[in-house]
Parts: structure tokens; C-alpha cells; sequence
């Protein structure tokens, strides 16, 4: 698959409907929009036009891409239909991880829901974000952990609330398949790496806390921990060019259905090089 070209929508929705599992047959009204459409039109606004909200999506698909998809609801039926595509947005975006990845690269980041201030006025998922602190400050609402691929692919992710330790996810970050993890300091606690290698066989490679003595590195290692940026980069793009820090959506839904459309949206450009 190429990169995606304005005029490309119809290539788009023929490669979504050959990977997305046909619904079965029920009783009743059948859906406006098929999963495999909802698919291509979420991934079609985040990767062109890196649409923000579901509205503004909706509001695109009426005035441009009606003769592409003339079934188009109501906007409360079709975020209605987004959030009944939920599943199959994490399936895609499951099978599509680079899983067998060998050597990762892992690290955290921040996603915002609210400013501090109105913290204590937040009511869309109280029970699902929290406060936590990182060499910028505090912040308030999720942690998005991530493990990639040397040239940038998603391998493993996990969503937390943002005063969640980063190395209490290493497990799911990696896998049987990971020879090598590379992270900063607060993944290099003696007791996860000795898990790890128990459990995966995994080597992870940190440098040191500033409070702790040196240590010895081959030159391998210490070009891994040099490129160890790389994870930023993919951040920076997730969060400044596809908007993946968000407080629009109005429920916990909601903010699963921005992440993932992000998130695999992404991973298909990362796949096909188109970024």
C-alpha cells in the first residue's frame, strides 16, 4: 500500500474491508455505516486532513464524501456507530503491531485530558485518570506506554492513568520475541530487569541513574542509548501533528476511540513509509 493521495479513499476503504472481520447478520435495522466504512473514514481524516473530533470528521464526510458513503446518519448515529466499531479499531490496530520485533525501544508519555486547575471539576472518566509527574512537571489524565521498532513502528502499547510507574508496564511492552529493550533511567531498576529476563529473556539496556556509579557499556549498547530518542520523535508526531492530547471527547469511549484512530492511523502510515 502507498502512501495516501487525496483521491485515494477508494483504495483506502478496498485495503480496510480486506482486513476487517464481515459483522455478523442480525435481526433487525442493519447499520448505517459498515464497520470496514467507519474504518476508512476515521483513518482516512487523521492521516490527509488530521481532523481533531469526530464533528469535524462527520461534517467532512457530508460535504465531500457523500457519493463515497451515501448512507451517512445523523452526527449522533454516526458516533454512535464509531463507538459500536471500537473492537475492531483494537483488532486492526492488535494485528498490525510490529510484534516480532527483536530490538524495541520503550518510553511514556503524558496525555493531558484537562489543565491543572480544573482538575477537580473533571467528570468525563474520573475513575480512569490521575495525576502524575515527569521531568516537565504534573500533569493530569492518561500515560500512553509505547514500545517501537528501530525505524519507528508501535510494537506494544498500554493506557494508564498518568501516575502509573513506567516500568511496571515493561510486560507489556514486550514479548517472548524481544532480545533487547532500550529505555532511560527508570527502566533500569535491577528488579525489572532480572523479571524480564526471567520471563522474556529480554536484555534491557538503561543508562544510569545520576545517583548511581558508573557503569560499564560495549560500544553496541551505547549506540542503542544514542538513538534512544527515537521514541520522542514518534511522540512528538502522535501528539503535535496527528493531535493525540485531546479534551473533547465526553466519555471514556470517547477518549478510546481518539487514541485508537491515532494510533492506528500511525501504524499504517509507519507500515507504508508515509510520513
Amino acid at each position: 500500500m502507498l502512501p495516501l493521495q487525496a483521491d485515494d479513499i477508494a483504495d483506502l476503504f478496498c485495503w480496510v474491508d480486506e482486513r476487517v472481520p464481515k459483522a455478523k447478520v442480525h435481526p433487525g435495522r442493519p447499520p448505517a455505516l459498515a464497520d470496514a466504512e467507519i474504518v476508512t473514514i476515521l483513518i482516512w481524516h487523521t492521516i490527509l486532513l488530521k481532523q481533531k473530533t469526530l464533528k469535524d470528521i462527520y461534517d467532512h464526510v457530508l460535504r465531500y464524501h457523500q457519493c463515497d458513503f451515501p448512507r451517512v446518519p445523523t452526527y449522533q448515529a454516526f458516533v454512535r456507530e464509531v463507538h459500536r466499531a471500537l473492537p475492531v479499531c483494537f483488532d486492526r490496530l492488535s494485528a498490525l503491531l510490529s510484534s516480532e520485533e527483536a530490538t524495541r525501544i520503550m518510553d511514556s508519555t503524558m496525555l493531558e485530558v484537562c489543565k491543572l486547575h480544573r482538575a477537580d471539576d473533571y467528570s468525563v472518566a474520573p475513575d480512569m485518570v490521575d495525576f502524575g509527574k515527569n521531568w516537565q512537571g504534573w500533569h493530569f489524565g492518561f500515560k500512553l506506554h509505547a514500545s517501537i521498532s528501530l525505524d519507528g513502528r508501535l510494537c506494544g502499547l498500554a493506557l494508564t492513568g498518568a501516575n502509573v510507574y513506567d516500568a511496571q508496564m515493561e510486560h507489556l511492552l514486550l514479548n517472548k520475541h524481544t532480545r533487547i529493550a532500550v529505555g532511560d533511567t527508570l527502566y533500569g531498576a535491577s528488579v525489572m530487569r532480572e523479571r524480564m529476563w526471567k520471563r522474556y529473556g529480554t536484555i534491557i539496556i538503561a543508562p544510569p541513574h545520576p545517583k548511581q556509579k558508573e557503569k560499564i557499556a560495549a560500544p553496541w549498547q551505547i549506540d542503542l542509548l544514542h538513538i534512544r530518542s527515537k521514541i520522542e520523535s514518534v511522540f512528538d508526531y502522535l501528539k503535535e501533528h496527528l493531535h493525540l492530547v485531546s479534551s473533547f471527547p465526553r466519555s471514556m469511549a470517547g477518549y478510546l476511540v481518539h487514541y485508537l484512530r491515532i494510533l492506528l492511523s500511525y501504524q499504517i502510515m509507519a507500515l507504508c513509509k508515509g510520513f
